[in-house]
């Protein structure tokens, strides 16, 4: 009786186990991108924001082509925006941002020991 006991939590400990890995895996090992693919990008404005200088760069950016949700903070200058990569890239739109509009910005990119110490989801 005691051995089945201890077989029986064996043999569920190590489907745990088993379930645990292949979860770990599909999460940290994306599949290719599709229509439904979201990327975050962040633009770090290097002048002084107001709110009507906030509204004006968020109304641009969503007239952008692929873009989908867009946060400005006014009081850190900084514009957080996601889009789809199949239509568009980060690189583009900051390019654009920076040639259509009146702001000194530039996109922010993390440093090596930065995404070190950051979640390792999707690195």
């Amino acid at each position: 009786m005691k051995k089945r006991i201890v077989l029986w939590t064996a043999s569920l400990f190590a489907l745990l186990v088993l379930a645990l890995s292949i979860h770990i895996y599909i999460v940290t090992h994306p599949g290719p991108m599709d229509a439904h693919t979201r990327a975050m990008a962040r633009i770090d404005i290097q002048q002084p924001v107001t709110q009507a200088d906030a509204d004006r760069i968020t109304a641009w950016l969503y007239q952008q082509k692929g873009v989908d949700r867009v946060l400005v903070n006014p009081g850190a200058a900084i514009v957080v925006f996601t889009f789809f990569p199949l239509k568009t890239t980060a690189g583009r739109i900051v390019s654009d941002f920076t040639a259509d509009l009146p702001y000194k910005a530039r996109r922010f990119m993390p440093s090596a020991a930065g995404l070190q110490s950051s979640c390792p989801f999707r690195h």
